[in-house]
């Protein structure tokens, strides 16, 4: 059952946490730059999300799950980054994305993937900074829900999308996760729920439900959508169409989400359709992002976040 919503006051007393200079400065700006699996990007993309959870405290158990995979361009080296907070719970709220770039045709340097995915990525570190002060509060209580993080590496085909030609690490990572015990039965089945967010960050996203168990779900995140609007707390105002969209989605879309989807873990995939129109372009920059929309999905996910956690 989705838990009360927080009163008015609580709900500004935690939006207030969000700092917009942080978010788009000291969190997505670093990763704006080419991020192919294995290169140079890629290892400082992994760096910075590394020091920006460091920098939150011990609280946060991280692990990086490193492993070399066969491409259509040979051996590759991959690494996801997973962090967890307070990794004895039970139960754990999973929020997930892909750090790494598609390679395109010609120059390597000319794609950085700004909605795909390095928005998802300074989303979810805002995130974190943000509820920190309230995980360190209930940190002594054994809390039986906790929060989780995944950085995924090799979500983008190297040559033609197919079932072994992307998705490296979250095929990796769901088999390791399903595979170690865990007092809920393994890793995986401790998910209660895990939100994969993807390509956002362009202006007026169309976000749809895509899968009936965790329907309940997206019905919150449009609820807080809305009350937020109603209060005046979003750039969005009507009759700007919300984000989250009651009508079917147009289709499915593959994504990180598949291998933990296909071992039972409930899903929201929080990913525009159609696609922003930059999408796999070297369009895909900051210059095309819109930072108010960046702001809106920032305060929506928080109090989405909170709720689901019951800080």
């Amino acid at each position: 059952m989705p838990p009360r919503p927080l009163s008015e006051h609580a709900l500004r007393t935690l939006l207030a946490q969000l700092d917009p200079a942080r978010l788009w400065g000291s969190l997505l700006r670093p990763l704006l730059h080419e991020r192919l699996p294995g290169g140079p990007g890629s290892r400082a993309a992994r760096q910075h999300i590394v020091s920006q959870l460091r920098s939150l405290g011990a609280r946060w158990q991280l692990e990086l799950d490193a492993f070399v995979a066969r491409t259509p361009r040979g051996a590759v080296p991959f690494s996801s980054v997973v962090a967890t907070a307070a990794p004895a719970a039970a139960r754990r709220l999973a929020l997930g994305c892909h750090y790494d770039t598609k390679a395109l045709p010609g120059d390597t340097d000319a794609f950085v993937g700004a909605t795909d995915a390095a928005v998802p990525c300074a989303l979810l570190l805002e995130l974190a900074a943000a509820l920190d002060g309230h995980l360190r509060q209930r940190e002594e209580q054994a809390p039986a829900l906790t929060l989780q993080l995944l950085f995924l590496d090799g979500e983008e085909a190297f040559e033609a999308w197919s079932d072994s030609d992307s998705l490296y690490g979250a095929r990796h990572l769901a088999a390791k996760m399903a595979a170690r015990p865990h007092p809920a039965g393994s890793e995986v089945t401790a998910m209660s729920l895990l939100v994969l967010l993807d390509l956002l960050g362009a202006p007026g996203p169309a976000i749809h439900s895509h899968f009936p168990q965790s329907h309940p779900w997206f019905l919150r995140l449009a609820a807080i959508e809305q009350r937020l609007r109603r209060l005046g707390l979003l750039h969005a105002a009507p009759p700007e169409p919300p984000f989250f969209r009651l009508e079917p989605a147009p289709g499915p879309v593959e994504d990180d989400h598949v291998p933990f989807l296909r071992r039972g873990v409930p899903v929201l995939h929080l990913i525009p359709t159609p696609f922003p129109r930059v999408w796999h372009t070297p369009e895909d920059n900051e210059a095309n992002l819109h930072p108010p929309t960046v702001q809106d999905l920032a305060k929506v996910l928080l109090v989405f976040v909170a709720e689901f956690l019951q800080l």
